[in-house]
């Protein structure tokens, strides 16, 4: 099982809601080519408790979502578990799939951080906005910068 997930998720019909599957398409496309091993890449439209089982065995986990409150172009942050409403809807926050995981493995998820970019238009058969392209891009130099660290030193740094 590879050492780092990376779970981009989003609604591709949705405008800028696109922006997590698009990350993880381009940092897929980015990185094929230098070869990182031990990273596992995950897309999906919304989390779901059953997600919980895809963090086991993993070194560290980063979540990349669409966000409209976030200031541009990005925020990266370490998240930890909290129990909120989403556990009992159909779609989870990062948060609470934390939380999930610990109730159901009886120990601490690994290391896990959201990398939230900001969109604009969200509008059902809307593109993706010119903004959410370039913050999309920074995104995706950060993210290149960050995965090719060590594990650990930049992560913790920028993630408080």
């Amino acid at each position: 099982m590879a050492g780092l997930l990376v779970f981009g998720y989003g609604n591709p019909s949705r405008g800028d809601d696109a922006l997590g599957p698009l990350f993880l398409e381009a940092l897929q496309e980015r990185l094929a080519s230098s070869r990182r091993a031990g990273i596992e890449f995950l897309q999906d439209f919304q989390l779901q408790i059953e997600h919980a089982l895809d963090l086991a065995g993993r070194d560290r986990v980063l979540f990349v979502d669409a966000h409209f409150g976030c200031p541009p172009p990005f925020r990266f942050e370490r998240i930890t578990p909290q129990r909120d409403d989403s556990y009992t809807s159909h779609a989870v926050s990062p948060q609470a799939l934390l939380e999930v995981y610990r109730h159901i493995n009886g120990e601490e998820p690994p290391p896990t951080y959201l990398l939230s970019i900001r969109g604009e238009r969200f509008g059902l058969g809307e593109s993706l906005s010119r903004e959410a392209a370039l913050n999309l891009e920074s995104a995706l130099r950060f993210a290149e910068a960050l995965v090719g660290d060590p594990p650990g030193a930049a992560w913790e740094i920028l993630g408080r």
